[in-house]
């Protein structure tokens, strides 16, 4: 081995990552690319010769973070340096893809990576690592992918109860207002065989549950497998006892893959469903491919097929040139379809989108907050009507381990998705038990072990 690479086997690399589930599965690809190479994974930042910081592009309040959290890293920066004559700053996902060279701008940035490169961390960190230089090295790998969906590759999780598995990459929607095509590229879904290898895997490691991830995940299709057949494939695994899915999109639920969800014993009788507006015009410039009524049609055969459903949904609040009367459409629709439950958020303007190009940001800002507060009172009620008629009744719940608030007592999800707490038992985290309902929030589910009843209250 020469001096070159012992010094790189010696680096250690920190790794910090934002946004949503997508983000924290393609972490769990970096761990395994770079811990296949050589590096050593440091929990502490303040050993790390290298700290990886993967980001999410989907808000402006996630380049914000980013931005605050690279000032932080400057005196870091400083000791490293006059120690050990070098420091790497890695951004990594989707923020990395959208900025590209611009990131360079921030003074501590030296590289810069893609969501489809990750194969590529350990000879990039190699290259601006190199010590003797009177100036930093900077390396960018930003190129998207027609084919890159790292199989072959085992994600290195931490322990738990759920796992990620990502399923497909990359979405052909081109909603105006999402910056995923841009950042993630366009579809393509991983073999059967591939996936079912991986999930066999997590189950001798003891994982319980899994959640099938992509851009649009029910959009799949490898060699003439359908997401319904993924879907009830990966629900036979033995030992897996739940499994999950998202993102879906609207366009894409066949009868077939309801009827498996809802014939399936394993497979969560939980559907996120996005609606994004309730405005028929607003939607059409979102390009979301469906009217209010159709929307509206499919939640209602949805729970015709699968009894007993949760449904939730995201909604976008002040799109360009969203009126008063779209918004009340907006309200219309979840009044008529009553989620169980809402993310609601301000709509943001994304740099390179359709809707960045074509319609200005026009709404005001104290306005979007006026809708979103209306429409987070609709929802409250709506979710505590919902939540307090499951009182009285029995779920099975999969124990995900203690509540950070409330010692003494555990947490777990039913398989409508809902948070339930409840006072410790015996059972340990990844059992499913029999939970009886006691009482409610908008947004918890508290309860007690039929064979082990403690009465608790709100």
């Amino acid at each position: 081995m020469d001096w070159q690479w012992e010094n790189v086997f010696r680096m250690k690399v920190f790794l910090e990552t934002y946004g949503c589930q997508m983000n924290v599965s393609d972490s769990e690809v970096v761990r395994a690319v770079l811990a296949h190479a050589g590096y050593e994974l440091s929990s502490v930042i303040e050993e790390a010769e290298v700290v990886l910081i993967n980001t999410c592009a989907i808000r402006e309040n996630a380049y914000r973070k980013i931005y605050g959290r690279l000032d932080t890293l400057r005196p870091l920066r400083k000791k490293m340096r006059q120690e050990k004559g070098r420091f790497v700053v890695g951004l990594l996902g989707c923020m990395a893809q959208n900025m590209k060279e611009a990131m360079f701008r921030h003074p501590v940035v030296n590289l810069v990576v893609g969501p489809d490169n990750y194969r590529a961390l350990p000879d990039l960190i190699d290259k601006v690592s190199k010590t003797g230089q009177k100036k930093d090295l900077k390396e960018i790998d930003a190129d998207l992918s027609e084919y890159e969906t790292y199989q072959g590759i085992d994600p290195k999780r931490f322990d738990g109860v759920n796992a990620w598995v990502t399923v497909m990459r990359g979405c052909d929607n081109f909603c105006t207002f999402c910056v995923v095509p841009y950042t993630r590229g366009r579809e393509r879904s991983r073999t059967l065989d591939d996936i079912l290898c991986e999930v066999r895997s997590l189950s001798a490691q003891g994982f319980r549950q899994v959640t099938l991830l992509g851009q649009n995940v029910n959009s799949y299709h490898a060699e003439g497998v359908s997401f319904a057949d993924l879907m009830t494939a990966v629900a036979d695994v033995p030992g897996i006892e739940r499994v999950r899915f998202t993102s879906p999109h609207p366009k894409d639920f066949p009868e077939p893959l309801l009827e498996a969800i809802a014939a399936h014993p394993n497979i969560c009788k939980h559907i996120h469903l996005p609606l994004q507006s309730g405005s028929d015009r607003i939607l059409e410039m979102m390009n979301r491919t469906y009217t209010q009524e159709e929307f509206i049609r499919l939640a209602t055969k949805i729970r015709r097929i699968i009894p007993n459903v949760s449904i939730t949904t995201d909604i976008i609040v002040g799109f360009p040139t969203e009126t008063e009367a779209d918004h009340k459409e907006t309200i219309h629709t979840v009044k008529a379809v009553e989620f169980d439950n809402a993310y609601i958020f301000k709509y943001s303007e994304r740099k390179g989108t359709i809707a960045s190009k074509k319609f200005p940001d026009d709404v005001p800002a104290e306005v979007k907050t006026t809708r979103i507060v209306q429409l987070f009172d609709v929802q409250h009620q709506i979710s505590f009507m919902k939540n307090t008629s499951k009182i009285g009744t029995t779920l099975p719940v999969l124990i995900e381990g203690e509540t950070e608030k409330r010692p003494g007592f555990h947490m777990g999800k039913s398989p409508g998705n809902m948070t339930v707490i409840f006072p410790e038992t015996s059972h340990l985290p990844g059992e499913i038990i029999s939970i009886e309902i006691t009482d409610a929030t908008t947004a918890t589910l508290l309860g007690q072990s039929v064979s082990s009843p403690v009465l608790i209250t709100l």
